[in-house]
Formats: structure tokens, C-alpha cells, sequence
């Protein structure tokens, strides 16, 4: 009885009112403050979060069949990106990036003040919830825009199209986007945390895990370890499920849950069976 009192006790502090992560707040807070309360550090945060995430994935497909335990999880085993492809997809991310993403990070930092930083950081429960109810709010924001993009032509002619031009996706292909879709998706990650008013070590967090599963979704492996396959009872989508949306894109269209799609009708069934096939 006294260890399980003890037990109560401790998850309470530490998902409660004493937070395991004030230790990492007080660090950032008060030896980079000023470079965690400007303007640009989200930005940079993103950035070099996507280009980390993707090189583990990079190596995978460089290496090929002389990793055959990796091959395996490969969802299309007959499509694997070249070094054509790779590099068209690195070019636009970066071409994005320095006339899209650096000229509204610069003019984000000349007119929008530092940000404060609270003295208490939030405790664990606030930063999962936080970061669940982020990625939530996106999904369903990310799931209308997509839903009209395929179905208005001008719309995915003009903007979305260059997203589909490889049919298997790949790590890299994650952020291949138009400029007009990639403003709106940084435009979303950046407003959600102020809708739902989440203290800036949740909004980093969303931001990193945000990061994250989209590339997953786009890696084109269906590894043991991904998301979709952690969370249980289909409730989220993952590589298997995004890899059907690029092979027939009238379905699918939510990034990473499942619910829109079942509601609306656009879901399309996956097999995790399909990566060891």
C-alpha cells in the first residue's frame, strides 16, 4: 500500500505540479535567452530538425539492396528514389527556403518582438497534451486545404501538383512543395500554439515531433518502430497510409490521423503487411 501511495506520489509531482522538465526550462531560459526568444529560433529549430531527420531515412535509400534488413520494410520495393530525384527534391527545399522561408524569417524578426519566457516550464501531461491537441488542430486544418487542392484543378495544378510528381515517396519529397503550400503549413504550425495559447516548450516540441511523423510519413519505409504502428486501433495513419494517397491521390488526404478521412469518406485501406511483401 505504501508503495503504491509512493507511486501516486511521484507520478503526480512529476505529471503534475512539479515538472521534470523545469530543470531543461531554467537551462534554456536563463544561458540562451536571447537567442530562444528571437524571432528566427523557430525557424531554425524547423529547419535543422528537418534536414536531421531526413539523413537517417537518406542513408536507407543510398544503401539500397546492401542493407536487405532495411529493404524489407520498403513499401514499394520497386521504386527506390535516384540520385536525380534526390537532388530535385533537395534543390526545391532549399530554393524554398532561401526566397521563401529566410526573406519571412527576417521580416518576422524586424517586426516582431522577442518572446517572453515564463518562469515556470509546464509540467509533462501540459506538453503531451499540448503537442497532441497541436498536431490535432493541424490535421484538421491541413485536411480541409488538402481535401480542396484535389478536388479544385486550378488549385492542385497551380500549387499542389508538384507534390505528386514522384508516385513513391521518399524522406526528401516530404517538404518538395510549392511556395504557396509551404507558407500555409508554416503559417498553421506557427499560429496553432497561439489558438491554444501553449507555452514555447510545447510549441518547440510540436514543432520537432511535427517535423518528425511528416517525414515519416513520406519516407516510404514501414519500419516496426513507426508511428502508425505504436498507436493502436487505426487511429493513425503513418507511411502506409500517406503511400496510398501518392498512388491514388483521391484518398487519404489528413497527414497524419485517420478520423477525417473515415468521416468524409476518403480513407482507402492499407496493409502494414504490404512494406514485406
Amino acid at each position: 500500500m505504501a508503495f503504491a501511495d509512493n507511486s501516486m506520489d511521484v507520478w503526480t509531482n512529476y505529471l503534475g505540479q512539479n515538472s521534470l522538465l523545469q530543470p531543461l526550462w531554467d537551462n534554456l531560459r536563463l544561458n540562451y535567452r536571447d537567442y530562444v526568444r528571437s524571432p528566427l529560433f523557430p525557424i531554425v529549430l524547423t529547419v535543422s530538425s528537418y534536414f536531421i531527420i531526413c539523413i537517417p531515412f537518406l542513408v536507407c535509400d543510398i544503401m539500397g539492396d546492401r542493407w536487405p534488413w532495411v529493404q524489407q520494410f520498403k513499401i514499394q520495393p520497386s521504386h527506390r528514389p535516384t540520385a536525380s530525384t534526390l537532388l530535385h527534391c533537395a534543390g526545391v527545399t532549399l530554393y524554398n527556403h532561401v526566397f521563401l522561408v529566410l526573406p519571412a524569417s527576417v521580416a518576422q524578426w524586424l517586426w516582431r518582438p522577442p518572446a517572453d519566457l515564463p518562469d515556470q516550464a509546464p509540467n509533462l501531461l501540459e506538453l503531451i497534451v499540448g503537442v497532441i491537441g497541436n498536431l490535432l488542430l493541424f490535421d484538421f486544418q491541413y485536411f480541409i486545404w488538402h481535401l480542396l487542392h484535389h478536388r479544385i484543378r486550378w488549385l492542385y495544378v497551380t500549387f499542389h501538383a508538384i507534390h505528386h510528381k514522384y508516385s513513391s515517396p521518399f524522406a526528401l519529397a516530404t517538404q518538395c512543395l510549392g511556395g504557396w503550400e509551404l507558407v500555409t503549413v508554416g503559417f498553421w504550425t506557427t499560429l496553432n500554439p497561439v489558438i491554444l495559447k501553449s507555452h514555447l516548450l510545447t510549441t518547440w516540441a510540436f514543432m520537432i515531433v511535427h517535423v518528425y511523423v511528416s517525414v515519416e510519413d513520406h519516407c516510404g519505409y514501414d519500419f516496426p518502430w513507426s508511428t502508425s504502428r505504436l498507436i493502436p486501433f487505426g487511429i493513425y495513419g503513418g507511411p502506409s497510409k500517406h503511400d496510398v494517397h501518392h498512388q491514388k491521390p483521391s484518398t487519404n488526404f489528413a497527414p497524419h490521423f485517420s478520423h477525417w478521412d473515415k468521416i468524409f469518406g476518403t480513407h482507402a485501406d492499407f496493409s502494414f503487411y504490404n512494406a514485406m511483401e
